[in-house]
């Protein structure tokens, strides 16, 4: 078959590209190389930049959001198992955080899929990308044992990290930027109410963080080492590390309760540049991953998506200059994120090699930030994400 675009990747990022692309009118098909079930099942982010309320909003994403959803308005960090700051972001920059989990962001993008009749070839082997270089790119896979090849304008690469359209950029044209971190985050998903406000953690013991993905259902962390497995932590276990690194107030208004999924998530920073190759672009993780300290993953893959769809429609009107510019645009703000997120992994998190030094320089650092609205600005602008260009 032929189409203006192909999709690969049924995740957030691909099927917001696919919903702007067909309120835009331009032909596409999606290939996800797992389930839709699969796809649901994967517990993500849930911590929404308001230019991605935005946005969700614009396209008509937005109704279910508004109802479930939580307006964060302040960022709360504890130290020395004793002081917290409160940066209220409303105050300082007049604009404010969303609660509101990636599945259900993505339950809301595949039932638009389905009104909208869109073509998704879900559970899709040997994904082949060929001549993304010239002007007629074409795709190649198999679905329900049948071979299947796409003819296409343009390859929208929305297939994360280990998919095979970052691969598919020859590697004498791609630099790599990558930071890995010796550490951890275990957490668990448990049906009890939230915490009414996001709570991230430095102490002795390491990192926690409280958030929540709707009134009654929790999400929590706690760092821990690499070498760590899930059985290595019972439930009773997290509870009492997640207490001991919460001020004493805070953690008597945590309810408890047994966990429904448990997992441990490495930390990593990577940047592939550029994020286009011929008729092949990328985004989301197929381009870019941060430490979700700074809950920048899903935020950034909404912006990638936002100038991409906007190039390509522009593209089929005549115009091609943010097509052209598209990669140097994007990498922009991924390079903010990436940053952002360094820094406040960097100020919240102990490190296996850390002294005593360390640790009273990031208290130092935290006590500044209570007494300095110039640095809570600085904080709020970046937490609920940099204008769009």
């Amino acid at each position: 078959m032929h189409t203006q675009v192909a999709i690969i990747g049924a995740g957030p990022a691909g099927m917001l590209l696919s919903h702007l692309l067909n309120r835009a009118g331009v032909e596409h098909v999606v290939i996800e190389r797992v389930s839709r079930e699969y796809v649901l099942s994967r517990i993500r982010a849930g911590v929404l930049e308001w230019g991605t309320v935005e946005t969700l909003r614009e396209c008509g994403l937005g109704d279910r959001m508004d109802r479930e959803g939580h307006v964060h308005e302040t960022i709360n960090i504890a130290w020395r198992g004793e002081e917290v700051l409160t940066v209220d972001t409303g105050e300082m920059v007049g604009k404010l955080m969303m609660g509101y989990g990636q599945t259900n962001i993505q339950e809301d993008l595949y039932n638009a899929a389905d009104t909208a009749g869109t073509t998704i070839f879900f559970e899709s082997s040997d994904v082949e990308l060929h001549d993304i270089a010239t002007e007629s790119p074409s795709v190649t896979f198999i679905c329900n044992g049948v071979g299947e090849r796409i003819d296409c304008d343009f390859i929208a690469g929305c297939d994360g990290f280990h998919g095979v359209s970052r691969v598919s950029i020859p590697a004498s044209v791609t630099t790599e930027y990558e930071k890995e971190y010796p550490f951890g985050w275990l957490g668990i998903l448990s049906e009890t109410p939230p915490l009414p406000h996001l709570l991230y953690a430095n102490s002795s013991r390491g990192f926690a963080l409280c958030s929540m993905r709707n009134q009654m259902l929790s999400r929590y962390y706690v760092q821990c080492p690499l070498t760590d497995s899930v059985d290595e932590w019972s439930d009773d276990r997290f509870w009492a590390e997640l207490f001991d690194r919460l001020p004493h107030d805070m953690a008597t208004q945590i309810q408890t309760g047994p966990s429904i999924e448990k997992s441990i998530a490495p930390l990593r920073s990577y940047v592939a540049e550029p994020m286009s190759y011929g008729r092949l672009y990328l985004a989301g993780d197929a381009a870019h991953i941060v430490p979700p300290t700074g809950a920048k993953g899903l935020n950034l893959a909404v912006s990638d998506v936002r100038y991409l769809s906007r190039a390509i429609v522009d593209h089929y009107a005549g115009e091609d200059d943010y097509l052209e510019s598209y990669s140097a645009m994007a990498l922009r703000r991924v390079w903010g994120a990436v940053r952002f997120s360094w820094w406040l992994t960097s100020l919240l998190h102990r490190f296996p090699d850390q002294t005593a030094f360390d640790q009273r320089a990031q208290e130092q650092e935290l006590g500044y930030l209570s007494t300095s609205r110039a640095a809570q600005t600085a904080l709020s602008e970046q937490y609920v994400g940099l204008p769009y260009e």
